[in-house]
């Protein structure tokens, strides 16, 4: 099931996902040029069966994870496939690679405009500032929900991959103390092990972290696979992951990540959503938004959300943490 579309954007959404697939490469889901199939007649049935699916009002090329199926057009956030019933800003700010003292100002600057969702990776070694701004901005850490990260990819095995994993649980722990953060609302792998054992040692480490030591609720992946999401959500496993952290966007959107994870209940996280969509769908988003007062940036964003899933931003400028914020009033 989608999310309902107002019927005079759909076509201005099938037209930037025309535009745009004709000029990426084609996803894995259409036959590659040995197949007999060339790129133009693989992006007419692309943007055919989008255009069908719009008239029928099943979309059934937009696959929604249940937690969003039923939701409203202007939903800004979701409750997870989790026993954690805490809900989930589909809006997120992410700290990239910069000292604490920016990432400490940054995080204030994220805060005061409205974000509540935050995505703190250890690859951006300043979780300790943005712990200290989550203290001194006064807000209760009940309205904000914290997403820290384990980098533990380059070890192979699974007792190895569970040691290097269990540490950077660990780690995080140690960081977010500089601000009084004693638990986390979600948990993410960067990076999924070399194999199928090295990722079933990474997510044993992730499940004690919620079921043992207690300092998270949520567990989810970043750039997994389907069948590296199977390695984990096995018969038997205690928690599932809630959040798989994927390069989507207008400019890249494989036909089938959406399907893939919402068949397990899983919630996109676009990351970088917007980095190789402006310089090149810039003009034509910017067309779109000015029906509506809105920026080409807000358009892309609001591709991504209209599509079922949710997206992570980073931003050094105030204008533009508030203007990546407001997405949620149009469709």
């Amino acid at each position: 099931m989608a999310m309902a579309m107002n019927l005079s954007v759909k076509a201005a959404f099938l037209l930037v996902t025309a535009i745009a697939a004709a000029a990426l490469q084609l996803p894995s889901a259409v036959p590659s040029s040995n197949d007999a199939i060339s790129r133009r007649s693989a992006v007419s049935k692309l943007i055919t069966s989008s255009a069908a699916a719009v008239a029928s009002g099943t979309a059934s090329s937009i696959f929604v994870p249940p937690s969003v199926a039923n939701a409203a057009d202007s939903i800004s956030q979701v409750t997870l496939n989790s026993k954690n019933k805490k809900a989930f800003p589909l809006a997120s700010f992410g700290l990239q690679v910069y000292d604490d003292d920016t990432a400490y100002r940054l995080t204030l600057t994220a805060l005061e405009v409205g974000y509540r969702n935050f995505f703190a990776s250890v690859l951006a070694g300043n979780q300790k500032g943005f712990a200290k701004a989550v203290k001194a901005s006064g807000i209760p850490r009940d309205e904000l929900y914290i997403c820290g990260t384990v980098l533990s990819n380059r070890v192979t095995g699974e007792q190895a991959a569970y040691k290097k994993t269990k540490q950077g649980c660990l780690e995080n722990m140690s960081a977010m103390a500089a601000g009084n953060i004693d638990k986390l609302d979600m948990i993410m792998l960067d990076y999924p092990g070399p194999d199928n054992e090295s990722i079933r040692g990474q997510w044993r480490a992730f499940e004690e972290m919620a079921s043992v030591d207690k300092t998270v609720d949520d567990l989810a992946v970043s750039n997994f696979s389907p069948s590296q999401l199977d390695a984990i959500m096995l018969p038997g496993s205690s928690t599932k992951p809630t959040v798989n952290q994927l390069p989507f966007s207008v400019a890249y959107h494989p036909q089938d990540i959406l399907e893939y994870n919402a068949n397990r209940g899983v919630l996109v996280q676009s990351w970088s959503p917007l980095s190789k969509v402006l310089p090149r769908y810039g003009k034509v988003l910017d067309e779109i938004g000015k029906k509506y007062g809105k920026s080409a940036a807000q358009v892309g964003l609001r591709w991504i959300v209209q599509n079922g899933a949710s997206f992570c931003t980073q931003s050094k400028k105030e204008s533009h943490f508030k203007e990546d914020l407001n997405v949620f009033d149009f469709t």
